[in-house]
């Protein structure tokens, strides 16, 4: 089985600081109605848990988490 790269957009309530959010590189911030979307690319499954846990530890709600496999042919 082949590495997967997934885009991603994780949702979390309440608008991170820049600095905060710069903890995240790599990743896009976007605040919308409150709270900040995160958009960025996660290499594999194991980058994309490294990423989740990251957000545990600064205590961070997620609202949501959407991957999308990239599609190889683009």
């Amino acid at each position: 089985m082949g590495s997967r790269t997934y885009r991603l957009e994780v949702e979390i309530r309440g608008e991170l600081s820049d600095q905060l959010g710069a903890s995240f590189e790599g990743m896009r911030l976007e605040r919308d109605h409150g709270n900040t979307i995160l958009v960025g690319l996660a290499q594999d499954q194991t980058a994309l848990y490294g990423l989740l846990r990251r957000f545990a530890d600064f205590g961070l709600t997620l609202v949501s988490v959407n991957a999308v496999e990239d599609d190889p042919s683009e």
